[in-house]
């Protein structure tokens, strides 16, 4: 790409606080984020920020009894925008961020921590029920229907209860109509599975060598098209889903950044699946774009369909932190704007300019 063109990454706000941070998202159809993090008394943290000009103004500040982790707003309608979060005492919570004094629901959804949750189906009707999924230390990946809350709808428990995995990272996929969806897990020994919800089971799995800290599809509710997959040792798997061989699974390419740094995870661009920001573990932001090629399927000697890979594009990259940048999350309503937060305490707003010409 001509240097004219090239997508620049750049810094808007920076705001120090003395909070660790683990996640941020923005409120949909506003200029508002949630970030969601620990106090150094080790209590939870939740802040709500509005873009004003050229400042950040705290708009909500709210202290929990256990430090938040991770938090989602895809399975809330966009009318109540309700902030789904995962604490490090194992509670599925959801928010009405107009008053959290107490939450509008809450389970004990895993043994400890709650590494990560994802949520889909709420912002618009015909793509399959409002569902949360989360992961934990205890290995298990759950399924939660925000309309009850005595139980998950569907758990996916370690096979050896001796062999434990930490579950790291999930995310929701293939929900384009009201009865398919697929939930992504990653592991920390390299393992990643591919549960079917309408099938209940494993649908495929494979490892790739090295924990995994992030998975996300490049869209929730289309029919599986691709998914990322980002790793220790600063890796990443691109994995075309539209065709799956009987062996062989899914076809994948894969990327190196900057040597030693931790992937922590992927982010496409909601306006665009093709581009996505890989978050790092040394304080960049990597810019990139999948090429497809030219023919995405072809037969094997026994004439079974084998998907084929393209390639990944490094567009840009900046350096924002010396630190992890722990949680990123691109404005749904404004091409470009993103905000991240890293573990020297800052939270950071973006543009990535000149993504209409990539």
């Amino acid at each position: 790409m001509d240097a004219q063109n090239k997508p620049q990454i750049l810094e808007h706000l920076h705001k120090s606080l003395t909070v660790t941070l683990y996640d941020c998202k923005w409120i949909p159809g506003s200029a508002k984020f949630v970030t969601l993090g620990s106090y150094a008394r080790n209590t939870g943290c939740l802040q709500v920020y509005e873009l004003d000009g050229p400042d950040l103004k705290t708009v909500k500040e709210s202290e929990k009894k256990q430090s938040f982790k991770c938090g989602t707003f895809g399975a809330s309608s966009l009318a109540e925008r309700r902030l789904a979060s995962g604490n490090f005492g194992g509670e599925l919570q959801i928010w009405d961020l107009e008053n959290t004094s107490q939450p509008v629901f809450s389970a004990q959804a895993h043994a400890s921590i709650v590494n990560a949750i994802d949520g889909c189906g709420g912002q618009a009707k015909g793509y399959g029920a409002p569902e949360l999924v989360t992961c934990g230390r205890d290995g298990c990946v759950r399924v939660w229907d925000v309309r009850q809350q005595d139980a998950p709808v569907a758990a996916f428990e370690p096979a050896d209860p001796n062999n434990i995995r930490d579950c790291w990272c999930v995310a929701f996929g293939n929900s384009y109509n009201d009865e398919e969806r697929c939930v992504l897990a990653g592991y920390d020994n390299g393992d990643v599975k591919l549960f079917d919800l309408r099938m209940n089971k494993v649908r495929w799995e494979t490892n790739v060598k090295n924990g995994v800290c992030g998975v996300q599809f490049d869209r929730k509710d289309i029919a599986m098209n691709k998914f990322v997959v980002t790793c220790l040792e600063a890796q990443f798997h691109v994995f075309d889903a539209r065709t799956q061989h009987p062996k062989k699974g899914f076809a994948s390419v894969s990327e190196k950044i900057t040597a030693g740094a931790t992937v922590w995870g992927c982010h496409h661009l909601p306006q665009n699946r093709e581009v996505f920001m890989v978050a790092a573990g040394d304080g960049n932001l990597y810019l990139y774009k999948y090429h497809y090629p030219d023919q995405r399927k072809v037969k094997d000697h026994d004439g079974v369909e084998l998907g084929v890979a393209g390639s990944v594009e490094m567009l840009n990259y900046k350096n924002l932190s010396t630190q992890p940048i722990s949680g990123f999350d691109w404005s749904p309503d404004k091409e470009g704007l993103f905000v991240c937060v890293a573990f020297d305490q800052a939270v950071r707003v973006g543009i990535t300019t000149k993504l209409n010409k990539v």
